[in-house]
């Protein structure tokens, strides 16, 4: 996060946490570069604990037998997905088949126009 802020003030941007009253503008003070450091500490510190709170419970549900991971997904080395081909029709065609139709609401087979023959 310090790269991050820092970066941005490199390129003349001001970095404000509205909540904790700090502002960054590239000329900070010392005792905002320690909130900062303190800050990015704690984010790191809760991230770490997510994570390990996350693997206890896939754990547990491999345990269970509830958890199975992630579905595998293609990849370039791996085999390539087949591709759906669905044949093309014409407007005119399309058209036809809709003005024919003997299902169709009466009030929507009215407004089509006539089959072209």
């Amino acid at each position: 996060m310090r790269a991050l802020v820092q970066g941005l003030n490199r390129k003349g941007v001001r970095v404000e946490f509205v909540k904790e009253s700090l502002v960054f503008t590239g000329e900070d003070s010392p005792l905002a570069n320690l909130m900062l450091s303190v800050r990015c500490a704690f984010a790191e510190f809760e991230l770490s604990l997510i994570r390990e709170r996350q693997r206890g419970g896939i754990a547990l549900a491999k345990q269970r037998g509830a958890y199975k991971g992630r579905k595998k997904t293609a990849t370039a080395a791996g085999p390539r997905l087949k591709q759906k081909t669905v044949p093309c029709r014409s407007a005119r065609s399309l058209g036809r088949e809709a003005a024919s139709n003997r299902n169709m609401r009466p009030e929507i087979q009215a407004a089509l126009p006539a089959p072209v023959r």
